[in-house]
């Protein structure tokens, strides 16, 4: 498979969506600073639909009849409200990424509340993040395997699978991160950069990297593809 074949399973609306979100969330900041409590109510539930496809990548499955992600959405929006002024005034990073950060840290206590020693075979926490490793690897996989377009590609998910599944484990954390930030939740690498604070560079470089240890296992004969 080819790394374009990947590519082509982002959505097409990410960069123009992208924009104009950014626009937007400029415009509403700038009508905080100006004293609009209306617009400040609009700017936390700007980006509500992005935090809950990110809160739905990170929540452990066996969590799925106990937690709804937009009730950490929602724990994640307060807890913005109650910073936001302190988060205008530093401006430690950009609004979304920002915003993700906090989502991070509800899950981490969702996770920690509900599994409790479990936990730590659900994710860990890194530098404020936490990790789930079930529900990050499973999301991948079934993206990774649902570019398989080929009748034999199909034919040999099931036995592909626990391969893919132990690549997706072995990625550093961060690598796993820029996947799934990337494919899964449609964020530009100056955003991923910004999460996890690295360059866009770096990690446009550990996307590629990460990209081409997994795209052996994806290819039809499981030997390799060409660039």
């Amino acid at each position: 498979m080819r790394r374009d074949d990947i590519e082509s399973r982002r959505p097409e609306w990410g960069d123009p969506a992208m924009a104009i979100r950014d626009e937007e969330t400029d415009l509403l900041i700038a009508r905080v600073e100006a004293g609009d409590l209306r617009a400040r109510e609009e700017l936390l539930a700007l980006h509500r639909h992005r935090l809950r496809r990110m809160v739905a990548v990170r929540l452990d499955d066996r969590l799925a009849a106990r937690v709804d992600p937009s009730d950490v959405v929602q724990d994640a929006l307060l807890l913005a409200s109650r910073r936001l002024d302190i988060f205008l005034r530093d401006r430690p990073l950009p609004f979304y990424p920002w915003l993700h950060r906090l989502a991070t840290e509800q899950v981490v206590q969702v996770h920690r509340h509900h599994l409790g020693t479990q936990s730590r075979d659900v994710g860990r926490e890194t530098n404020g993040r936490a990790i789930s490793e079930r529900a990050t690897i499973g999301h991948l996989f079934e993206f990774l395997a649902a570019s398989q377009t080929s009748p034999s590609q199909r034919a040999s998910r099931v036995e592909q699978k626990s391969r893919i599944h132990e690549s997706l484990a072995l990625l550093s954390e961060t690598d796993r991160e820029i996947l799934v930030m990337h494919y899964l939740e449609d964020l530009a690498f100056g955003e991923i950069a910004a999460v996890l604070g690295i360059t866009p560079g770096a990690a446009k470089v550990r996307h590629f990297r990460a990209l081409e240890r997994l795209r052996p296992l994806l290819s039809e004969d499981g030997a390799g593809v060409g660039p």
